[in-house]
C-alpha cells in the first residue's frame, strides 16, 4: 500500500511538471491534485485510527499542510508534500527493514525437518517429531534443529548467527550443541535433549518476534511531544497569516513543519540499535527494554550461574584412613549416579574423565539440598554436605583441608566412618572484575551481589571485585525485595539464571537472563537474553543501547530544530510553500541517515574475536548452596 501510494504521487508531481514546463498550468494543478489526493486520503485514515487508540500523532500536521495547500491553491507544494510524507514512509520502512536484517536473518534460518536414525536407516521427519533421546544427523552445512549432545567424537558448529562469534566452536563428544547453530564440518551426529517447541532456537524466535512487535517509550513520548509541536505549528501559521495578512505564509509555515524528524527517527535508530545488539549476542526484547537499558544505574547480580560458571568442579580430593584418592571418588561417583544434581553430575563426571569403573548403587535415598545415603558393592556409602555426612558418622571427622575462594566440601562416609572431602569450586567467570569495571565506566554507579548461598561462600568468591554491596542467604521474594529497595537509587537491572531469579528479573527496569533456553522462567521473565554463556558480553549490550537512545534524540533534536528555524523562516516571507516543502524532505533523509548509525555502533573491545569454550545453557546451582 505504502508504494502505490508513492508511487501515484510520485507519478503526479512528476507528470504535473511536465504540464508545466508544457505551457498547460491548469492541467498541471489537475494531476498534482489527483496525486496528492490518494496521500491524503491514505494519511487521514491512519489519523482516524490512531484517534481511536487514543493516540494524537504528527500526522496532523502533514495532513494540515497537503489541505491548506490544496485550499489556497498551492497545488505544486501539496504534491511535493505528499511525495515527501509518502516517500517518508516508504523510506522508514526501509530503513527498519534494514535495521532488522539481523532478526530477519536469525527468522528465515529455522529448520523445517530433520534427519534421524531409525532401524538402521535415515529417515526425514519434521521437527515436531523429534523427541528426546532421538539420534540425528546433522550433515555439512545443516542447522543444528534442536539442542542436544554431540554424539560422534567431535563437532564444529558455526554459531555466528546467534552469538556473533566469527569462528566455528570445536564440540567433544557429550558437549552440548545449541539448536540453531550451523554445523561447519564433517557430518556428526546429535543425540536430542529437547523437543523442537522447548529448544534454544525455538525460544529465541520467540523473543525476536516479540522484539519486533514492540513499541519503544521513545516513541510514545515523541506522540506525547507532538501535542505541543502542533500548538507551535499552528500557532506561528496563525501569527504569519494574522500580521501579515496572507495565507501563503501559513501553509509554507504548515509545509516546513511537516514533522518526520519525530516520526522515523527514534523507531529507526532504536530497532537499528536492537539488530546491533543480537549481532554482538544479546537479544533484548524490545525497543521499550533497549530504551530502558541505556538509563540503567544499579546493577544486582545473581553468583551461581551468573557471576561464577555455574559448574562445580572437583579441585582436591581430601582421603582418609588409607583410603586411596581414586577409590574415594569411585565410591562418591558410583553412589552419586542416583542422582541428577549438579554436583553429584560433576563428581560422576570427574570419575569417568579418570576411566573409573561405576558399579551400580543400591538402595539409595536422596535429601534434596542436603546428600545421598545408599550402597555400593554392599558398602555403606554416604555423599553430601559436610555438616549432613558428619551427622552420619562414629568417628570424629579430622581436620578440613584448606578451602580456595568459593570453593565448598562435599563430605564422603563409608561404613559408618569419615572417608574424605571432595573440594569443588565454582570459578569467577573470566573477565568478571575486567567487565564490572567496564561497567563503572559506562556510568554504573552501583553493584551488588544478590545470591541465596551462604554469606561466607559469597565473600571469599567476591573478594576484591569491589561490589557495593552483598545481600546472602536470599530467598526468591527476598531478591524481589532487594530489586524494589534499590529503585530509589534509579533504574535497576537485574542479573541472573535460575528459575529462581526470575521473580526478581520481572521486577526489575530491565531483567537479565544468562543463556537463551526457551523454557526456562529466568529468559522468560527477562527483557534481555545473553545468547551465549558468557556475562561479558552486558558492557557491549548496555554501551549499544545508549548509543542509540543518544542517537534517537540527536536525530529528534536536529530535526526538530532544523525545522522550527524553516517555520520561522517561512512565517517572515523567506521561504515559499514549495521551497519549505524541498527543505523539509532534505531534513527527513538526513535524520534518517543518521539514525541508521545505530547500526554500525562499535562497543570498545574486541568481543566478536572471542570465541565462547561452550553453548549458552541456564545452569543448575551447587549443592548446598543456592544462587
Amino acid at each position: 500500500m505504502k508504494t502505490v501510494v508513492l508511487g501515484l504521487a510520485a507519478t503526479g508531481l512528476v507528470a504535473g511538471l511536465l504540464l508545466l514546463f508544457n505551457d498547460r498550468p491548469g492541467l498541471a494543478d489537475i494531476v498534482w491534485f489527483a496525486g496528492v489526493a490518494p496521500a491524503l486520503a491514505a494519511l487521514v485514515v491512519e489519523i482516524l485510527r490512531s484517534i481511536g487508540r487514543g493516540e494524537v500523532g504528527l500526522d496532523i500536521v502533514a495532513a494540515l499542510s497537503m489541505t491548506a495547500a490544496l485550499v489556497f491553491g498551492e497545488t505544486l507544494a501539496a504534491a511535493i508534500v505528499a511525495v515527501m510524507y509518502s516517500g517518508g514512509t516508504f523510506l522508514e520502512a526501509f530503513a527498519e527493514g534494514r535495521a532488522r536484517r539481523e532478526m530477519h536473518d536469525l527468522l528465515s534460518r529455522v529448520p523445517r525437518t530433520a534427519t534421524r536414525h531409525r532401524n538402521g536407516g535415515l529417515e526425514e521427519v519434521p521437527l515436531d517429531a523429534i523427541s528426546p533421546g532421538d539420534r540425528l544427523l546433522i550433515r555439512q552445512g545443516d542447522v543444528v534443529p534442536v539442542d542436544g549432545t554431540v554424539a560422534s567424537e567431535a563437532a564444529f558448529v558455526d554459531t555466528s548467527a546467534l552469538t556473533g562469534e566469527s569462528l566455528p566452536v570445536r564440540l567433544s563428544r557429550g558437549a552440548e550443541a545449541m539448536s540453531g547453530s550451523t554445523n561447519a564440518g564433517e557430518a556428526f551426529d546429535l543425540t536430542a535433549t529437547r523437543e523442537a517447541k522447548d529448544s534454544t532456537y525455538a525460544g529465541i524466535v520467540r523473543l525476536v518476534e516479540e522484539a519486533q512487535a514492540s513499541k519503544a517509550p521513545m516513541s510514545r513520548l515523541a506522540d506525547r511531544w507532538s501535542l505541543g509541536f502542533l500548538a507551535v505549528t499552528v500557532a506561528i501559521a496563525f501569527a504569519a497569516w494574522a500580521f501579515t495578512g496572507d495565507p501563503i505564509r501559513a501553509v509554507a509555515v504548515l509545509v516546513v513543519a511537516t514533522p518526520c524528524p519525530l516520526i522515523l527517527a527514534v523507531p529507526v535508530a532504536l530497532v537499528a540499535g536492537l539488530s546491533r545488539a543480537a549481532h554482538f549476542g544479546v537479544l533484548i526484547k524490545g525497543a521499550g527494554p533497549l530504551e530502558s537499558m541505556a538509563r540503567i544505574r544499579t546493577l544486582i547480580l545473581d553468583k551461581t550461574g551468573t557471576l561464577t560458571e555455574g559448574r562445580p568442579e572437583i579441585v582436591g580430593i581430601d582421603s582418609r584412613d588409607g583410603v586411596a584418592e581414586d577409590e574415594l571418588l569411585r565410591l562418591a561417583a558410583a553412589l552419586d549416579q542416583a542422582s541428577k544434581h549438579p554436583v553429584a553430575q560433576a563428581i560422576v563426571a570427574a570419575a569417568t574423565e579418570r576411566g573409573l569403573t561405576l558399579p551400580v548403587p543400591s538402595e539409595v535415598t536422596e535429601i534434596p539440598g542436603e546428600g545421598v545415603l545408599g550402597r555400593v558393592e554392599g558398602r555403606e556409602v554416604v555423599v553430601g554436605g559436610d555438616g549432613f555426612v558428619a551427622a552420619r558418622v562414629s568417628a570424629p571427622q579430622g581436620a578440613h583441608p584448606a578451602l580456595v575462594a568459593g570453593s565448598v566440601l562435599v563430605g564422603v562416609a563409608v561404613d559408618g566412618r569419615m572417608a574424605g572431602h571432595l573440594v569443588m569450586s565454582d570459578p569467577l567467570r573470566d573477565g568478571a572484575g575486567v567487565m564490572l569495571d567496564r561497567l563503572r565506566r559506562e556510568g554504573i554507579s552501583r553493584i551488588l551481589l544478590a545470591t541465596g548461598d551462604r554469606a561466607e561462600v559469597a565473600e571469599r568468591v567476591t573478594e576484591g571485585l569491589g561490589l557495593d554491596g552483598l545481600r546472602a542467604g536470599l530467598t526468591p521474594d527476598q531478591k524481589v525485595l532487594l530489586v524494589l529497595t534499590e529503585h530509589k537509587h534509579g533504574p535497576v537491572m537485574m542479573v541472573g539464571d535460575g528459575v529462581n531469579d526470575a521473580p526478581a528479573l520481572a521486577a526489575a527496569d530491565v531483567g537479565v537472563a544468562m543463556g537463551a533456553r526457551g523454557s526456562a522462567a529466568s529468559a522468560e521473565a527477562a527483557d534481555v537474553v545473553l545468547l551465549v554463556d558468557r556475562i561479558d558480553r552486558l558492557g557491549p549490550g548496555i554501551e549499544i543501547a545508549r548509543g542509540a537512545r543518544r542517537i534517537a534524540v540527536e536525530s529528534v533534536v536536529a530535526g526538530i530544530g532544523l525545522s522550527v528555524l524553516g517555520m520561522i523562516a517561512a512565517a517572515w516571507g523567506y521561504l515559499t510553500p514549495v521551497q519549505g516543502a524541498l527543505l523539509q524532505e532534505v531534513i527527513d533523509v538526513a535524520v534518517i541517515l543518521n539514525a541508521l548509525r545505530a547500526l554500525r555502533i562499535a562497543p570498545r573491545g574486541s568481543v566478536e574475536e572471542a570465541v565462547p569454550d561452550r553453548p549458552a545453557s541456564l545452569s543448575g546451582h551447587a549443592r548446598g548452596t543456592a544462587s
